[in-house]
């Protein structure tokens, strides 16, 4: 069974910083990509962004492309969300998300598990 769990969302002025973690288990993390959404109040989950471990290199949305960045901790099995220079439109509920389909994956049906999400505010 595949688990994802988040971490790390909370309050933050514009221009701050928070690092989102999601955790996995080592099983999940060797075979799965993981990538991250979020979803607004009212709008559609979007794409923010997916850490290709297979080929090494990491994808963004072109909304966060050069404020966010994707890590990952082999040893811990966990990725990370980086956010910075963060915005009022950035606040929603952030989501952690694997897919076995490989290569970059952004579209959310593309995703076969879900973790319980991290809400993100950031006031102006």
């Amino acid at each position: 069974q595949v688990q994802l769990v988040e971490s790390g969302g909370g309050l933050v002025q514009a221009g701050g910083s928070l690092r989102l973690s999601c955790a996995a288990s080592a099983r999940t993390f060797s075979v799965y990509e993981l990538g991250w959404f979020r979803q607004a109040p009212g709008k559609e989950r979007e794409f923010v962004g997916i850490d290709n471990w297979r080929e090494t290199t990491t994808y963004y949305a072109d909304s966060v492309k050069g404020r966010f960045t994707i890590s990952r901790d082999n040893a811990k099995n966990t990725v990370y969300l980086q956010m910075n220079s963060l915005k009022p439109e950035d606040t929603a509920v952030y989501y952690c998300a694997a897919t076995g389909r490989g290569g970059i994956r952004t579209d959310k049906d593309e995703y076969d598990y879900w973790g319980q999400g991290t809400r993100v505010t950031v006031s102006s």
